[in-house]
């Protein structure tokens, strides 16, 4: 197997997981200014959003097990032209119709490629080191894709349009796609992998449900009758889920995914990193541009810095002692680095404290989140059989996206209610309404973001307790000859 063939196509994979994981908050920033052109409501924005978190999060289980019975490359290859050709419809869209169906078109085939590309970088790097220099690189762009989102978003729509901001997926997955054609070796479908169709509609339905809830949740409120039905719906068809995994002949969810001890540390703590992360990321946007009056370029590029301390804790620490050291002992230091970040954020006041809270933050926030999340998705894909590897990709993906639209709901509900709260205590004559306004926004800010904060502690306790491998582990069979039809690259 050609080296330069090889890491070629960590950059064709890591190019098209940076389209994915930048397209959940690219929009956010130009979301005001397609709201005023299509003529949205309020209470509809949040479908620019959801449509997209509500489609990928449900639909992830479903396209790992895909990815195993079409080939990865195959799966990977039509996701790239599905989500292109999703991107330029939602970017034409002459309605909020239009918009919202191609902003779910967009869900369902990240759905396909998020795995497909999980698992096609877990099954090219099977050497020690090298494996972790790959994962170090995909580990810095799933934890930068966010902020860098935020920037794109902002030069985009500062300079050209917000349509641009879907537009510009086209030529990215299109290169990726060329990438993929050259560089990729055709990939083998796997002769006893099967759909599980009950298992497909019972997993689906449940992460449908869980996720539309939350995402109404921040709306509606937690007692709504609609978010508790969704609720209560999602853990039921979850649990329907579970006992018919036990007993297919060919699980959508093999057991063996989530049975590993290693594994199922590496999927909790980042469900509970992206509960706190994602929420902190809108109200830091929110901070910077309703509370400082930043432009959305300026708030974009106040997210470089934080973008660079990723980078560095994925590829200069993470990559470089994780053959070296037991994965905890990165893991674990890499959030309390990140909670103690988040720590100094929440003490902002309505005066700019970008310099001496926002910045210090960031820059912890980025290197110890990068640190843990780069570990994680080592010990998830690690030790899989091949076959077996879209599902563990999708398992990783939808811990981290269902995680997402658990924090950004519950924070935003924390927020609300303590802004409200604090409205009410502090209103009387004679106080500047403007200024109490501001005052309660920020409290709601900072009341969040402690809650973020208790969110890592309690993913560095998970990982301190429950992960204790003395080292990453490395895919099944990795060095070993096997008739079994694997993607790798001739």
């Amino acid at each position: 197997m050609a080296d330069n063939r090889r890491w070629w196509a960590l950059v064709v994979i890591a190019l098209a997981q940076l389209m994915v994981v930048l397209d959940m908050t690219i929009v956010n920033i130009a979301l005001p200014s397609a709201q005023a052109d299509l003529n949205m409501s309020d209470a509809n924005r949040q479908w620019v959003i959801t449509a997209y978190t509500l489609a990928f999060g449900g639909l992830l289980l479903l396209g790992g097990r895909i990815s195993d019975l079409a080939g990865r490359k195959t799966t990977f290859m039509i996701g790239l032209l599905g989500f292109a050709a999703a991107s330029a419809l939602g970017g034409a869209a002459t309605g909020q119709g239009m918009l919202f169906g191609a902003r779910a078109l967009q869900g369902v085939f990240a759905a396909l490629l998020a795995p497909a590309a999980l698992s096609l970088l877990a099954t090219t790097f099977t050497e020690p080191k090298e494996r972790a220099k790959a994962f170090g690189v995909f580990g810095a762009i799933v934890g930068a894709g966010a902020a860098i989102g935020l920037l794109a978003g902002g030069l985009l729509t500062e300079y050209l349009d917000w349509r641009w901001c879907l537009y510009v997926n086209v030529p990215i997955a299109l290169v990726a796609f060329a990438g993929a054609w050259a560089i990729l070796a055709p990939g083998g479908r796997h002769p006893d992998a099967h759909l599980d169709v009950p298992g497909a509609l019972l997993g689906s339905g449940g992460m449908l449900a869980l996720v539309y809830g939350f995402s109404e949740a921040a709306s509606r409120g937690w007692g709504d009758g609609l978010v508790v039905t969704l609720l209560v719906a999602g853990v039921v068809l979850l649990a329907a889920f579970a006992v018919w995994q036990t007993r297919a002949r060919v699980p959508l969810l093999p057991m063996s995914v989530i049975k590993d001890r290693q594994r199922v540390g590496a999927f909790l703590t980042v469900l509970f990193v992206t509960v706190g992360m994602f929420g902190v990321f809108l109200f830091l946007t929110y901070y910077l541009q309703g509370v400082l009056g930043w432009s959305p370029l300026k708030t974009g590029l106040a997210y470089l810095p934080m973008t660079a301390a990723m980078i560095v804790g994925s590829t200069q620490i993470a990559a470089r002692l994780l053959s070296r050291v037991p994965p905890r002992t990165l893991i674990v230091p890499g959030l309390l680095v990140a909670a103690g970040g988040l720590a100094i954020i929440a003490q902002v006041g309505v005066e700019p404290a970008y310099v001496s809270h926002v910045l210090p933050g960031m820059l912890m926030l980025g290197l110890g989140m990068s640190t843990a999340m780069m570990t994680s998705i080592s010990l998830a894909t690690g030790s899989v059989a091949p076959r077996d590897s879209g599902a563990a990709s999708a398992t990783f993906n939808t811990a981290q996206q269902v995680g997402g639209s658990i924090g950004t709901a519950l924070l935003n509900t924390i927020a609300a209610s303590a802004t409200a709260t604090y409205l009410t205590a502090h209103a009387g004559p004679g106080v500047d309404k403007r200024l109490l306004q501001a005052e309660a926004t920020v409290h709601g800010f900072n009341v969040a973001t402690w809650w973020a904060f208790g969110a890592l502690l309690l993913a560095a306790l998970i990982a301190g307790v429950v992960v204790n491998a003395e080292r990453a582990p490395t895919p099944q069979g990795a060095g070993e000859r096997t008739p079994e039809p694997v993607d790798t690259l001739g």
